[in-house]
């Protein structure tokens, strides 16, 4: 079993993972680490990401309460977000919140990452929907993000940035990369003219690829058998009931390839990609 010195010096080592790929600016993201059903460590608030020691990490409780830091630190103000994936998620070892540019700049836009273009992202990722904003650092965030916690193992949050979750450190740093990559790769074909997406047919085989992987966490392929039995890779599960409904971006309809809203296709396509530009423009401090 690894110690907790081991496991600061990883998140240390995640955090300047995540600095060093301009995954954060100055002090943002937040990381943290179950180490059992009472005991999480966490970054501390305040403190850029890329120059983290061990002796920064603070240890809390299931409620966030302090359980030991030293003097100086404290924990995440958004530590808060990281408690209600934990409690609803019992599969989840680790939570890493950051704000990828690309990613980001999809949030901030309202637009999902749902379009199953890169089979990479379909077999590992799955969908990608945005939870309504709330104000940092309160419950805001948490109440709405708790909606899609049983679907989805990745989120972007509105006007704010990305949260992955997964078994381990690691598999949840690598999530966000996934997450920033697919961003990328979407706005960049988006600039193109449009990505090409996969079929249902397609998009049925990538599942069975992830079935016979046998990999951990929630994904359309292991929900939403609602559809004569096939998965569609837009509800993640929640369509079984309606809910899918509620969430932003399930306006697209990728049954038989479709992706596209039902209406002003041509026009969304143009605006979506004027409305990315400016924002991306906008992160990267430029007119």
């Amino acid at each position: 079993m690894v110690n907790e010195y081991e496991i600061k010096k990883q998140i240390c080592d995640i955090g300047r993972r995540i600095y060093s790929r301009n995954m954060v600016a100055a002090n943002d993201g937040n990381i943290s680490v179950k180490l059992n059903d009472n005991e999480f460590l966490c970054t501390p608030t305040g403190v850029s990401k890329g120059f983290m020691t061990p002796e920064y990490i603070c240890k809390v409780d299931r409620e966030g309460n302090v359980i030991q830091a030293n003097p100086g630190f404290k924990p995440s103000s958004e530590i808060k977000m990281h408690m209600r994936v934990y409690e609803k998620r019992p599969d989840v070892g680790s939570v890493v919140h950051a704000h990828p540019i690309y990613a980001t700049s999809f949030a901030i836009a309202g637009i999902p990452l749902t379009q199953p273009n890169m089979p990479e992202a379909v077999i590992s990722l799955g969908c990608v929907p945005i939870a309504e904003y709330g104000t940092p650092s309160t419950m805001e965030i948490p109440d709405n993000l708790e909606k899609y916690l049983p679907y989805f193992d990745a989120v972007l949050l509105e006007n704010h940035g990305a949260l992955t979750w997964s078994t381990d450190l690691n598999a949840a740093y690598m999530k966000m990369e996934s997450v920033e990559f697919y961003a990328q790769l979407l706005y960049q074909s988006k600039v193109l003219g449009g990505p090409k997406e996969f079929d249902e047919k397609n998009i049925e085989k990538l599942y069975e690829i992830r079935r016979k992987f046998g990999m951990a966490g929630k994904h359309p392929a292991n929900l939403c058998l609602n559809k004569d039995g096939k998965n569609c890779h837009n509800c993640g599960g929640a369509c079984q009931d309606g809910e899918f409904k509620k969430f932003p971006g399930y306006q697209y309809d990728f049954v038989g390839g479709d992706s596209k809203p039902a209406e002003n296709n041509a026009a969304s396509d143009a605006q979506l990609v004027a409305e990315i530009t400016k924002q991306v423009m906008a992160q990267l401090g430029m007119k």
